[in-house]
């Protein structure tokens, strides 16, 4: 989820439960089942919790892509 939502909105926090860490990389998804190719999701993710995060999307069979964050890209 992109930070900000309740907090501070410069502040950009990993998507993982229970982590504060400041968010390094984007990971964006969709659930094929549900989502056609142009709807996308996104989590974001510190460098400790990013392969678990991916992981956890792709061995439920949802389409993954990782790519550095960068805060001045997030709308």
């Amino acid at each position: 989820m992109l930070g900000g939502l309740f907090g501070d909105p410069g502040i950009h926090e990993c998507s993982r439960a229970g982590c504060r860490a400041e968010a390094t990389v984007k990971i964006s998804w969709r659930n094929p089942k549900i989502h056609d190719e142009t709807r996308r999701k996104v989590w974001l993710a510190c460098a400790e919790h990013a392969e678990f995060l991916t992981e956890f999307l792709t061995s439920r069979g949802f389409p993954a892509e990782v790519a550095p964050f960068i805060p001045e890209e997030t709308p």
